[in-house]
C-alpha cells in the first residue's frame, strides 16, 4: 500500500492519502518524480510496544530520512507514576489471594509464579496447595 502527504513549507499537512485517492485528488502530479515541497512519500510506522513503566503521549508525522513517518512519542514514568502503578497492581492482586506464592517483581510491574510455566506447547493451570503446574483437562 503506497501512501504520500501533502506537504506545507516543507513539514508534512494534514494526514496520509492512499495512492489511488491521491491519484484522483492530483492527477497532475507524477508519483514517480514528486514535486518538492508539495507532496512525500509516507510510511506508517506500527504503534511501539510499550514498556511497563512507559506512557504512549501522542504521534505526529515527521520527515525520518526521505520519507515522512509516524513518529510516536513516549515517556518513562516518574517516580511517583511508577510507584502507583505498582500499589495499585499490588492492591488488585490482594483481592485475589489464591496465588499467594507469586511474588511481585518490579521491572515487568507483574505476579510472577515461583515455578515457570511449561513452554512445551500445553495448556497449564496453577496449583496453589503444590506449588507448581498442572495440565489442563477440560471439563467433560
Amino acid at each position: 500500500m503506497n501512501l504520500f502527504i501533502q506537504l506545507k513549507d516543507g513539514m508534512p499537512y494534514q494526514h496520509p492519502i492512499l495512492e489511488d485517492n491521491f491519484k484522483q485528488a492530483f492527477p497532475d502530479v507524477d508519483i514517480s518524480t514528486l514535486p518538492d515541497q508539495r507532496f512525500a512519500r509516507f510510511e506508517r510506522v506500527e504503534k511501539p510496544v510499550l514498556g511497563p513503566y512507559e506512557i504512549y503521549v501522542d504521534f505526529n508525522y515527521g520527515w525520518v530520512g526521505n520519507v515522512v513517518k509516524d513518529v510516536h512519542n513516549v515517556r518513562n514514568m516518574r517516580p511517583q507514576e511508577k510507584l502507583e502503578k505498582q500499589n495499585l497492581i499490588k492492591a488488585q492482586w490482594a483481592m485475589f489471594p489464591a496465588w499467594s506464592s507469586w511474588t511481585f517483581n518490579e521491572q515487568t510491574a507483574a505476579f510472577e509464579p515461583p515455578v515457570p510455566l511449561p513452554t512445551d506447547g500445553q495448556k497449564y493451570v496453577w496449583d496453589e496447595p503444590t506449588i507448581s503446574w498442572k495440565l489442563y483437562v477440560p471439563p467433560a
